[in-house]
C-alpha cells in the first residue's frame, strides 16, 4: 500500500473490452468480466498481484457479483467494491478509482464493468417498492402527458421536443445524429450493430415516441469493459510506460439540483442541468476553461474528440449544448453543419458509434467510453476511425435517478496523438501486451494470456468455474464469429 501522502494525478494505464452483443444469455457475466479484466491487466503490463483494490460496476445482478468476477484472477484479500449508479455506473467506478488513487490510499485499482441484460426496453426489477424515477415520471406525465411507450424513451423524447420548441431543432436533426452514430460504429470491432443507414431509413424506422424512432434508441446489451487506474508514484516507477498512460486531467461526478423538480424543463428531467455543472467543473480542473466560464470556442479548440451518453439521439443533441460544445440553443446547427463527425469543425462525437449502435450494457458503458478515448489518444484506432490531432478527450456518462460523470483525458506526455510517427501494427501489438491491436480487433482471451494476467501468489483455479472451459488454446487467436 502507498503512504498517506496525497497524490496529484491519476492515470489510465490499461483498458480492455469484450464485444457488445445482443442480450441472449450466451456469455455469463463472470466470463465477460474476466475477458475485459484480463485485457486491461495485460495492456497495463501488470498482473493481478499488483492490484490493490477492485471496483465492480453493474446494475443487474446479486450483491457481491464483483467478487465472483475478481476471484477468477486471484484471491488476494484486496477490497472489492460493488457499485451501481444507473447508466453512469461504469464511470462512477472510474471516479471511485481516481479518488482512491489521488487520495494516496492505493496506487493500482482495477475497475471492471459488466452486464447481462434482458431483451427489450429497461424495466424495474423491484416493482414492489417506490421507484427512484417515480417522482420524475409523475412530473413528466403531469407536464407532457401519459403514453404507453417506454418510460425512458418518453423522458428523452420530451427533452428533445423541448429543444425543438425553444430553439428550432427538427426531427431530421435527431435522425442525422443517429445516422452518424451508425456510420461510426461500422469501424468499431466491438459494436453490437455495424450496419450503415441513411437519414431517411432512420427516420422511417418504427416510431417509439416522437421524434425518436427505433434506430435512434440504444439497445440493451451484454458485455464488459475494464480499466487499470494508477498513481503518479506508480507511473514514476515505470517510466517506460509514460507514453502509454493517459492522464485523467479533470473529472466531476454530480447529482441533480432542485432544477430537477422545478416542473418547467423536460431537459432537466434527463440531466441537462447536472451535465452542464459537471462539465464546467471537470473542464476547469483540467485547465480547459478559465474561472469556470464555459466558452464554446475555447472548449472546441481544446477538445477534439468526445464520447458522450447518446442513449437516445435526443440526448446527444441536448448534451452537445450541456457540455458547452456549442453556443446555447445551437446544437442542431452543429449537427447540420457536419461538425460532429470527421471533416467538421469538431469535436468528433462518439467515434465508437456511441450507445446507439455500439450497444449499452449499463455497467460497461463508461468503461467502453474510456477505452475508446484511450485508444484515440494513443493513436491506436488506425482503422479509419482515428481522430487526428487529439490532445484532449472528453467523456460524458449519464444515469437517470440521477448521476453524471464528466471526465477529461490527456496523454501523460502532453503530446497530441499524431505528434509522433504513427505506431506500426507491430509496435501496438507489443505495447498492448496482447500480441495484436485491440483498438481494431476484438479477439477472445486465450489460456496463455489469462495465465500471464492472473495472480501468481494467490490464484485459485476453482474460482474460474466454467470460464476455464471457454478459454481458447494459445494457437486459437483468430476472432470468434459474432454472436
Amino acid at each position: 500500500m502507498s503512504s498517506s501522502s496525497p497524490q496529484t494525478q491519476a492515470y489510465v494505464l490499461g483498458v480492455g473490452l469484450t464485444e457488445f452483443i445482443k442480450p441472449r444469455r450466451l456469455r455469463p457475466y463472470p466470463e465477460l468480466g474476466f475477458e475485459a479484466g484480463t485485457k486491461a491487466l495485460l495492456d497495463a503490463h501488470i498482473t493481478y498481484d499488483d492490484v490493490q483494490t477492485g471496483v465492480a460496476c453493474y446494475c443487474y445482478g446479486d450483491t457481491c457479483s464483483g467478487q465472483r468476477v475478481f476471484y477468477q484472477f486471484g484471491m488476494t484479500n484486496i477490497p472489492i467494491y460493488n457499485t451501481t449508479n444507473a447508466c453512469a455506473t461504469g464511470s462512477t467506478g472510474l471516479q471511485l478509482a481516481r479518488t482512491l488513487v489521488r487520495g494516496g490510499i492505493v496506487d493500482v485499482v482495477l475497475v471492471i464493468g459488466f452486464e447481462t441484460m434482458m431483451p427489450g426496453s429497461l424495466k424495474s426489477m423491484w416493482p414492489d417498492r417506490p421507484s427512484p424515477m417515480g417522482l420524475a415520471s409523475h412530473m413528466m406525465n403531469e407536464t407532457r402527458g401519459r403514453f404507453d411507450s417506454p418510460r425512458n424513451a418518453q423522458l428523452f423524447a420530451n427533452a428533445g421536443r423541448e429543444y425543438m420548441e425553444k430553439y428550432g431543432a427538427t426531427a431530421s436533426d435527431f435522425a442525422e445524429i443517429a445516422r452518424v452514430s451508425h456510420e461510426h460504429s461500422s469501424r468499431n470491432p466491438y459494436a453490437q450493430f455495424k450496419q450503415v443507414y441513411s437519414t431517411a431509413e432512420i427516420a422511417q424506422s418504427p416510431m417509439i415516441h416522437f421524434p425518436l424512432t427505433k434506430l435512434q434508441c440504444s439497445p440493451t446489451s451484454d458485455g464488459a469493459g475494464a480499466a487499470v487506474i494508477v498513481s503518479q508514484r506508480y507511473l514514476d516507477s515505470r517510466p517506460e510506460l509514460r507514453s502509454h498512460a493517459i492522464l485523467m486531467a479533470g473529472q466531476a461526478l454530480m447529482t441533480d439540483s432542485p432544477a430537477l423538480y422545478d416542473g418547467r424543463s423536460a431537459m432537466n428531467l434527463v440531466g441537462f442541468d447536472m451535465t452542464r455543472r459537471a462539465a464546467r467543473a471537470a473542464l476547469a480542473e483540467a485547465g480547459v476553461t478559465l474561472d469556470g466560464d464555459q466558452d464554446p470556442a475555447s472548449i472546441r479548440a481544446h477538445v477534439q474528440v468526445c464520447e458522450l451518453h447518446d442513449c437516445f439521439s435526443a440526448n446527444e443533441l441536448i448534451t452537445l449544448d450541456g457540455l458547452g460544445l456549442c453556443a446555447p440553443g445551437t446544437a442542431h446547427l452543429m449537427v447540420r453543419n457536419g461538425d460532429i463527425t470527421y471533416g467538421g469543425r469538431g469535436p468528433v462525437i462518439n467515434p465508437s458509434g456511441g450507445l446507439i449502435s455500439k450497444g449499452h450494457p449499463l455497467g460497461a458503458t463508461g468503461l467502453a467510453q474510456c477505452a475508446e478515448l484511450v485508444w484515440q489518444l494513443r493513436g491506436w484506432a488506425n482503422n479509419g476511425r482515428l481522430v487526428p490531432g487529439v490532445r484532449v478527450a472528453l467523456q460524458h456518462n449519464l444515469g437517470l435517478g440521477g448521476a453524471v460523470v464528466v471526465t477529461v483525458y490527456r496523454r501523460a506526455d502532453g503530446r497530441k496523438n499524431t505528434d509522433l510517427p504513427a505506431p506500426s501494427d507491430g509496435d501496438i501489438a507489443r505495447a498492448s501486451g496482447l500480441g495484436y491491436n485491440p483498438a481494431v480487433e476484438a479477439r477472445p482471451v486465450t489460456r496463455d494470456l489469462a495465465d500471464k494476467a492472473r495472480s501468481f501468489a494467490a490464484r485459485c483455479d476453482y474460482a474460474l468455474g466454467q470460464t476455464a472451459e471457454k478459454l481458447l488454446p494459445a494457437t486459437a487467436t483468430a476472432a470468434l464469429p459474432r454472436l
